[in-house]
């Protein structure tokens, strides 16, 4: 079972052998939420939701699709 070590405690942490790139797992030390971010060999980083600009929402909002502008 391939392993990788966890970001932020320095722990090991097995994958399934059929993990992909841009996959999540947890460390079950520490429990981080870690994404797959290289397979040869793994490589992993801290999961990191995105921060939703909610100021993007209102652009759309404003938006007039039949003339093109806003």
């Amino acid at each position: 079972m391939p392993t990788s070590i966890c970001p932020e405690c320095d722990e090991e942490v097995y994958v399934d052998a059929e993990t992909e790139q841009g996959d999540r797992v947890s460390c079950d030390e520490c429990g981080a939420q870690l994404v797959i971010v290289g397979l040869d060999p793994i490589e992993m980083d801290v999961y990191e939701e995105a921060e939703v600009d909610h100021k993007d929402d209102e652009d759309l909002e404003a938006y007039d699709y039949e003339s093109d502008r806003y």
